[in-house]
């Protein structure tokens, strides 16, 4: 076996080429400290361009590693490395066609289509991230950057609705409606359209309130699960709801998906 200190590698492929290029670097530092030295030829779309790889693989005395979806490309790239004794190797062929195998169907064969699914992934991250720093009325400010703003009592699920609609992709902003806090002035001055409202059958709410005091251990009777409290406290939210013009739902019995897909429905 001939030694090198030194080894080109090609990355081609029909769209970005980042996940060969990352494939090779993994397996390069198993060679540390050899040298491989890596040339991504990326957003390949026709033979010409397949011809000019060629080319320089063979000037190069370089490998050919590539990520072709396109089975006519794929083909021609590789008769064409035969054709001039130049080493390729194939990352998505033979997963392709064992997975079309499996599935018995055909590959759709169209590139790029990791790039929307990535892009996808870092909205939910940031989402969630925001539903984090603006949960419970933690930072006002949030109110602004948000698509959708929840406003409610204690326990009315403004969280857990927040962190679903955040897998949506929305960033959301839950502010807490508390008779003895005034709510704050950029709820009257926001489009109310993305502001929704969440109320709750009052004996419903003392239910949930009494079953989270028990899990705290704390006695049942405390005034955060008082009926007469939650009255107050719903009568007091609705006022603030009915100032902002904004939807209100009712929870009452309603799951988090439920309650999702109504705002995602009013606000398009």
């Amino acid at each position: 076996m001939l030694s090198q200190q030194k080894l080109i590698i090609f990355v081609a492929s029909d769209s970005a080429g980042e996940t060969g290029e990352a494939v090779v670097k993994a397996a390069a530092t198993q060679f540390y400290p050899k040298v491989v030295e890596i040339r991504r030829i990326a957003f390949i779309q026709d033979s010409g361009a397949i011809e000019l790889l060629i080319q320089a693989a063979k000037r190069e005395h370089a490998i050919i590693v590539f990520t072709l979806v396109v089975p006519e490309l794929r083909e021609y790239l590789l008769v064409k490395a035969r054709k001039h004794h130049i080493k390729t190797i194939d990352l998505m062929g033979n997963l392709l066609q064992t997975m079309e195998h499996s599935f018995g169907q055909e590959a759709r064969h169209k590139p790029g289509m990791i790039h929307p699914l990535d892009e996808d992934y870092f909205k939910k991250v940031e989402a969630v991230e925001f539903a984090v720093k603006y949960d419970d009325g933690r930072d006002f400010t949030g109110i602004l950057q948000a698509d959708i703003v929840l406003v409610g009592v204690s326990r009315t699920s403004k969280t857990p609705l927040s962190m679903f609609l955040a897998h949506k992709t929305y960033k959301v902003a839950n502010v807490p409606l508390v008779p003895e806090i005034t709510p704050p002035d950029l709820l009257y001055t926001v489009n109310n359209k993305k502001i929704f409202g969440l109320t709750i059958n009052p004996d419903k709410l003392n239910k949930i309130r009494s079953e989270r005091l028990k899990m705290l251990g704390l006695p049942g009777n405390a005034s955060y699960a008082n009926l007469e409290r939650i009255s107050q406290e719903l009568e007091f939210a609705q006022q603030i709801m009915s100032r902002i013009g904004c939807t209100v739902i009712d929870v009452t019995n309603k799951a988090v998906e439920e309650t999702a897909s109504v705002i995602l429905e009013r606000i398009g």
